[in-house]
Parts: C-alpha cells; structure tokens; sequence
C-alpha cells in the first residue's frame, strides 16, 4: 500500500459507505476540514474498484460547469460533457468537494440523480441519462466552520446519507504522520499533542484547527531537517492565523509540545 492508498479507520464510516453504495443512495460527509474526507472517498473509490472524479465546488460553479457546454471545436459546434455527466456515462464516482461553496441554482441539476430516478437531464443536449449501477454521488462540508452566510437547504441535506467524520484517535493520527512522513514516533507524537492542545484552544481562538495535513506537512519538513519548532510554524501555525495576538498564543502553546527554536 502506497502512502496515496493509506487510510485508517475511524468509526463505521467504512460500512456505511458500502450499505449505501450497495443501494445506490448518495452520500453526505461531514467533518472538520482535514479529517481525512477527500482520502476517505479515494480509498473506498479503490475499494470498490470505481474510478472518482472530484470537482472542487466554488462560487462561481454553475450547472454548465457540472454538466457540460456546447463549444465550438476546428470550426465545428461540437458537446463537451462536465465530471458530472462523465461520472454518470463511465458509472464513476462523483465528488463534491466542499459542496456548500456552490451556489444552490447550480446544485438543483443534482435533485434528480439523488432520488429514485437517478437520472440526469442535459436539456441543451437533449439528452436523458441513466445512471449504470456503479454511479454514486458523494458530496462533502465542514458544517462546524462554514461560512455564516452560505448553509446548505435541508431538502438537499435530506436527499443523502450522512456520514460524520472527525479526526483520528491521537495513537492513530501518530500512525498516520509516521506513515506518510518517515519521522520517529516521538516526533509524530509531539506534533499531534500540539495539535490536539491547539484544537481544544479552538473555541477561544475561532479558527479552523490545525488538520492532520498540516502535521504530516510539519513532519515532511522535519524530515527534511527542519527542527520542529520552524517545521510548526511553517506548516501550522502561520497557516491558521495571521492576527498577531492569536499567533502569539499559538506559539505559546507549540513551544510547550515541540523541540528546537525557530530560525
């Protein structure tokens, strides 16, 4: 198993995943940002043998986007189909990433593919698809963080299956850094004991936490012969905040976890 096929249980999301994909229903997840989402549908698109096609949901997402356009090819007028409608025509798996960034004219072309029907119309194409059996639709947010002014409907919420996810155990996460970085346990252990000081800080600091990501990056560097207290501030704590009195605690808290002085 290659560090890209790495993944470590954390709960039943795993059974889950399959129940739903066995009965063809779509699935939400939810989590903090880092928790291992993105991985999690690539491990179970491995598992399952489906190819996953990701699409990466932002403001100016529309339908056409998703689905496909009319373009004009050498001279010709030809159709160019969106991820959605090739994860349909090739029996994929489709993600959504951080659906809630997408606006929700542009989610409503999804209504019919997460009911019974699992069908997509193209109308400019003139066109009806029905999805093979090997089609899923799975979408993900963090609704702990999302934006104040941008929520998902719970129609949509309602027409998928949730699946919580959160970070790993600390004893896990350690396996995780040491996994994908080559760093000693030690290390890894001190970065997560970071981190998980950081997180329960969360509700004082109103940021995002620091994810496992980020402490597999710290250990990247410390790999690369960085001391942890510069790995830290590099891949963790500048990225978390840029008011100065919350990195100020930041920093606080990492110099009382990790080794070495900032050069």
């Amino acid at each position: 198993m290659t560090s890209n096929d790495l993944y470590f249980s954390n709960g039943a999301e795993v059974q889950l995943f399959e129940w739903a994909y066995a009965q063809h229903m779509p699935v939400m997840l939810t989590g903090p940002t880092g928790c291992g989402k993105t991985r999690f549908v690539e491990h179970m698109g491995h598992l399952l043998g489906r190819e996953v096609i990701t699409i990466s949901c932002h403001d100016d997402l529309t339908s056409a986007d998703l689905v496909g356009r009319f373009m004009v090819t050498g001279g010709d007028v030809v159709w160019v189909d969106g991820p959605l409608t090739t994860a349909v025509k090739t029996g994929a798996i489709c993600y959504l990433d951080e659906v809630v960034e997408a606006r929700h004219d542009s989610l409503a072309i999804l209504h019919s593919l997460t009911d019974h029907r699992r069908t997509l119309y193209l109308d400019r194409a003139n066109e009806t698809l029905h999805a093979p059996e090997g089609f899923m639709l799975v979408s993900s947010y963090n609704p702990a963080y999302r934006s104040s002014l941008k929520d998902l409907k719970p129609s949509f919420r309602q027409r998928f299956v949730t699946v919580p996810m959160t970070y790993l155990p600390p004893d896990r996460e350690v396996e995780v850094v040491v996994a994908e970085s080559g760093v000693r346990t030690d290390v890894a252990q001190r970065l997560v004991n970071c981190a998980l000081s950081i997180r329960q800080a969360d509700d004082a600091f109103h940021f995002e936490p620091p994810s496992t990501r980020t402490l597999v990056a710290a250990a990247r560097f410390v790999a690369a012969g960085a001391d942890e207290m510069t790995a830290a501030q590099a891949c963790i704590l500048a990225p978390l905040s840029s008011d100065g009195a919350i990195h100020e605690g930041l920093y606080e808290i990492a110099t009382a976890h990790l080794s070495g002085t900032p050069a």
